[in-house]
């Protein structure tokens, strides 16, 4: 796994550098902001080691910077600064782990830490399944030729929407760091990151997620992509291969917020099927071509 570590002292990062390279970790090593910046928009990496005080500014913002490029990675103040005197409110948005550099034990905080939240992937806006490295593969092995997709797809979501009379109907693909809309009707989506997205949640259901009204739950009602869009109802069905992997969300959408009766879940998951079967379709018959050509 790539990291960065970013300290100003030549002999601090060098130990830290050393430490983690023992630990298993890729390490590269710098010691301004300016400098991290270059890394970062050079190379992916997976964490961000920085201590606060840059000589060109602070730690905070380099992981700012960081997630702009990389949403996920993992981001660790390594620093001598007292927590109390962090301006953690300059950037209030910025998920941070704190480790005091100058405690006995902190090398081996630091590797645990790093190890444990790249692993789980804890920093990241939205929830992820426990399954998301093989889910990512699934959705890379199945929606590939989008555009032949279209079509079939565009059908689908036009009996959706007049068979449950809401304002729009939509198939999306819940990538790594956005879903991908292939067929829209009553509204017009390519791509939304997955953080503004009721989808990045109905993937951890099993059946359908139902929000009758988006306003109410905590956890959209201050969704500004929600409250842009006008949506107050959401249902979602997820769309999973034979092993379980949910590559994507067969969604309706409402103005108006509205109940949604257990057949009408039936009928919107029996859709989700219907998008899978057509995918799985597809996939067998690329597999067969390709090795006919073989």
């Amino acid at each position: 796994m790539k990291v960065l570590c970013v300290d100003p002292a030549a002999d601090e990062r060098q130990e830290t550098r050393d430490i983690l390279v023992d630990a298993g970790f890729d390490a590269t090593i710098c010691g301004s902001l300016d400098e991290a910046r270059g890394v970062l928009a050079a190379d992916a990496v997976s964490g961000v080691i920085t201590e606060y005080d840059l000589p060109d500014g602070t730690g905070l913002e380099l992981v700012a910077y960081a997630r702009e490029i990389h949403p996920d990675v993992t981001g660790v103040l390594f620093t001598d600064a007292d927590f109390a005197a962090i301006d953690t409110d300059a950037l209030s948005g910025t998920v941070v782990e704190y480790v005091d550099k100058d405690t006995a034990s902190a090398h081996d905080e630091l590797v645990d830490l790093l190890s444990f939240s790249i692993d789980n992937r804890s920093q990241t806006a939205y929830p992820l399944p426990d399954d998301e490295d093989r889910r990512l593969d699934a959705v890379e092995a199945y929606v590939d030729d989008t555009d032949a997709l279209d079509a079939s797809l565009d059908r689908l979501t036009q009996v959706a929407r007049a068979l449950f009379d809401v304002d729009a109907a939509t198939v999306g693909f819940v990538e790594d760091h956005h879903e991908r809309f292939l067929a829209c009707q009553g509204t017009d989506v390519d791509r939304l990151d997955r953080e503004d997205t009721i989808c990045t949640y109905a993937i951890l259901d099993e059946g359908p997620t139902v929000i009758n009204d988006t306003r109410e739950d905590p956890r959209f009602r201050d969704n500004d992509e929600l409250s842009a869009s006008g949506i107050r109802f959401y249902a979602g069905a997820p769309i999973r291969t034979d092993d379980g992997d949910a590559v994507g969300v067969f969604c309706l959408f409402d103005g108006e917020s509205r109940s949604f009766a257990a057949r009408e879940r039936t009928l919107l998951s029996l859709l989700a099927d219907e998008v899978m079967d057509g995918l799985e379709l597809r996939r067998r018959l690329r597999e067969a071509t390709e090795g006919d050509d073989e």
